[in-house]
């Protein structure tokens, strides 16, 4: 099983990034598909989350309204679409992957991380 995120970079606060996460190897599209994030001495956050068939989508507090979560199960690919970045958003953006129907915003009941990409926003 194998997560691959991509699409970090830098970026000007108000500006926006396309975090992609391809799977292999894996059920993807029964399982529950999220991203959360880790800034420097924080702890590990979720971000948002998807249900396996789109059909809901699931945000923390601090991303909602300018994170919008999608899927697609025949490319096997979730995406993290970021508007109005802002320094606060900086940090390592991790794929997840939770197998049956539920999400979860614990770490401890991810199933699958992908590799991590870096997201650096300006001010």
């Amino acid at each position: 099983v194998q997560l691959q995120a991509s699409g970090g970079g830098l970026v000007q606060a108000g500006g926006s990034l396309r975090l992609s996460c391809a799977a292999s190897g894996h059920t993807f599209s029964r399982s529950v598909m999220g991203w959360f994030r880790q800034a420097p001495g924080k702890e590990r956050e979720f971000v948002a989350a998807i249900s396996w068939s789109g059909g809901s989508t699931w945000y923390a507090d601090s991303v909602k309204g300018r994170f919008t979560i999608s899927r697609d199960n025949a490319k096997a690919t979730v995406y993290l679409q970021m508007n109005s970045l802002k320094p606060e958003d900086t940090a390592v953006y991790y794929c997840a992957a939770r197998s049956g129907s539920y999400y979860s915003t614990n770490v401890d009941e991810i199933s699958y991380w992908g590799q991590g990409t870096l997201v650096t926003v300006s001010s």
